[in-house]
């Protein structure tokens, strides 16, 4: 993916993470925000904006598993992956 493409969607899951605080649905996110980039941070590297799409999908995903042999679990795991893996 081209830089722009992932701040693209970076700035989507920040949407989805921005309408879950806004219903009540907010776990702290305090993995993403130890990050302390957001996609309006455009001068950040390629491989920043790839952490931080799988750290919020890691946790957006962990918010809506029911256990851990659903999908989400299972997305959540990859995305805890892959982040471990772009750091």
């Amino acid at each position: 993916m081209k830089k722009e493409e992932l701040i693209h969607l970076h700035l989507l899951l920040a949407q989805i993470k921005k309408y879950f605080e806004e219903n009540g649905l907010d776990n702290g996110f305090t993995q993403y925000k130890e990050l302390g980039i957001s996609p309006f941070h455009i001068h950040r590297s390629k491989s920043d904006h790839k952490r931080a799409i799988f750290t919020l999908g890691n946790e957006l995903a962990s918010m809506i598993a029911k256990d851990e042999f659903s999908e989400s679990y299972r997305t959540a795991e990859r995305m805890k992956e892959f982040a471990r893996r772009t750091a």
